[in-house]
């Protein structure tokens, strides 16, 4: 508990103090974001706020893991496949944002080499956990247990990526994927420590105290933006983390939010293709409450603390589960 502490001391520390000097540079350098024409009107104003922020988030985390796991003597094979597989999705994830940086414009990778890069790196702690494991195939939703077999491998990765898109689609606001990140890393910490996965305990706290560090340069008005180089990777390390910490069920709460971002997507493009009608007003949902007047500050307040709830619950959850009261 004590190392899972300072972990996520060091990652907000190390994130603060690596964002002043990565900010300034991208300020002289004239690196910033821009805008969709399809965005709320009021994000025009945004236009040129420095982008690749994950950067120096990721570069706190796994700083700080290293450091942290090597005190507590945890840097097991399981810890390093976990900060490979960060690393991986980082990588993807600044080549779409240098892309679109270089092209001056809103268009990175191409959706399909986007996915196949996801997927790609998604089958390292895939196929680790299977060779590695031998319930890895097993499925568990509390006393209910459900042996998938050869199926299991392909749901590992479509959790995995589809939690880097998740939260890539949450990255739309000020502090949304932050705000939201921070509870949700901090669940996973507890339910891992609470199964005895210390070294992913230990990594997951470092990305809260990273989101939290963060926040300071993210919040309204974001002075950095963290970019697909932060959104992809962080959301696929928190699919990863779920997976080799045998958690899956859980996910669907701890990143309620960020399911409830990719539902609204689904919905919004399936009911137009099929009805001509939109369901939401702008899609992902954090749009669609823009649209109804709420501000931005209001949307990421509300968000964080859905998260939080959501995060709250899915450790409860765990305890009932483990104790065997549900």
């Amino acid at each position: 508990m004590i190392m899972v502490t300072i972990a996520f001391l060091l990652g907000m520390i190390l994130c603060m103090l690596f964002g002043v000097p990565y900010i300034d540079m991208l300020k002289k350098r004239m690196i910033g974001q821009y805008i969709k024409d399809v965005a709320p009107e009021n994000h025009a104003k945004k236009q040129g706020t420095p982008t690749t922020g994950g950067v120096f988030i990721i570069a706190a985390i796994i700083m700080a893991s290293v450091t942290a796991l090597s005190l507590a003597q945890k840097m097991t094979t399981t810890a390093l496949i976990t900060i490979i597989t960060l690393a991986f999705y980082t990588f993807a994830g600044f080549q779409d944002d240098y892309i679109k940086i270089k092209g001056k414009g809103n268009d990175g990778l191409t959706a399909r080499g986007k996915l196949f890069r996801q997927i790609a790196i998604a089958l390292l702690p895939t196929l680790f956990l299977v060779i590695t494991n031998p319930i890895a195939s097993n499925f568990e939703i509390g006393n209910i247990v459900l042996d998938l077999r050869w199926f299991y491998p392909f749901f590992a990765v479509f959790i995995i990526t589809g939690a880097s898109n998740a939260y890539n689609l949450t990255d739309g606001l000020d502090g949304l994927a932050a705000g939201c990140g921070v509870p949700a890393f901090i669940a996973c910490a507890a339910i891992a420590l609470f199964k005895g996965e210390v070294e992913l305990a230990i990594i997951a706290a470092t990305v809260a105290g990273a989101l939290l560090g963060f926040l300071k340069f993210n919040k309204p008005k974001a002075e950095v933006f963290m970019g697909d180089t932060g959104s992809l990777a962080i959301g696929g390390l928190l699919g990863t983390l779920a997976v080799l910490g045998k958690f899956e069920f859980l996910l669907i709460f701890i990143g309620g939010v960020f399911v409830m971002e990719t539902l609204s997507v689904i919905i919004q493009v399936t009911s137009f293709k099929t009805t001509g009608k939109r369901v939401f007003k702008m899609a992902p949902i954090h749009h669609h409450f823009e649209l109804l007047g709420w501000n931005e500050k209001k949307v990421v307040i509300v968000f964080s603390l859905i998260s939080f709830l959501l995060s709250a619950l899915a450790v409860i959850l765990f305890i009932l589960f483990s104790k065997g009261i549900i």
